[in-house]
């Protein structure tokens, strides 16, 4: 009968010890398993602040303006038959030519009117000036970048202080060579940017050359 008694309680301590085993398997699996959330929920939180921040330094990019651009505020809008005397030189907006001056990429080789090109930048365009000071090169270099860029135009003008200038409603940038950055981020930011007066207004159907 002893013997009957110690096998029994050797099952129940053997089972016991089974059970205990059991649970201690279950409360690691727990364990596991509440560190896994944590690291995704942590992971998450983190790569969601980082992406908040990349964009919050994106739009901060995209707001800053082009180094050593030149802006004006609250030009005035409106159109007239005259000629009209413009505060910059090229003129960056006011009033202006009912009709617009082509720029789907359009490239003239002589001076063009002042006032229907100011219309054109009132839809978004970028007009590209440059003078006899410029190498034939970058002149040649412009209207390549210029012919790929519909909301834009080029053309030469004689009287600007620099020799190369780009210019947007209300922005302008004047620059020595075409290979300069600044180019390429005056183009990107003010084609069609946040500037324009008339978004998506035509640049075709107006006055061509």
């Amino acid at each position: 009968m002893g013997t009957a008694k110690s096998k029994a309680a050797a099952r129940r301590a053997r089972a016991e010890e089974l059970r205990r085993r059991e649970a201690a398997r279950e409360r690691r699996s727990k364990q596991f398993m509440y560190l896994a959330v944590a690291v995704v929920v942590l992971a998450t939180a983190v790569g969601g602040w980082f992406i908040v921040d990349a964009a919050r330094e994106e739009d901060k990019a995209a707001a800053a303006p082009v180094k050593g651009e030149q802006s004006w505020p609250d030009l005035e809008q409106g159109h007239v038959t005259e000629d009209v005397d413009y505060e910059m030189t090229p003129p960056a907006g006011g009033v202006h030519d009912p009709a617009w001056q082509n720029c789907n990429g359009d490239v003239y080789d002589k001076p063009i009117r002042d006032e229907n090109a100011v219309h054109a930048l009132e839809h978004g365009a970028v007009w590209v000036t440059y003078t006899d000071k410029a190498a034939d090169a970058d002149v040649k270099a412009l209207a390549e970048r210029v012919g790929k860029t519909p909301y834009s135009m080029l053309s030469p003008y004689p009287d600007q202080d620099g020799t190369i200038t780009l210019t947007a409603w209300g922005r302008q940038l004047t620059v020595e060579k075409a290979s300069d950055p600044r180019v390429g981020k005056f183009f990107e930011k003010y084609v069609q940017g946040p500037q324009t007066p008339e978004q998506g207004a035509a640049c075709t159907g107006g006055k061509g050359a």
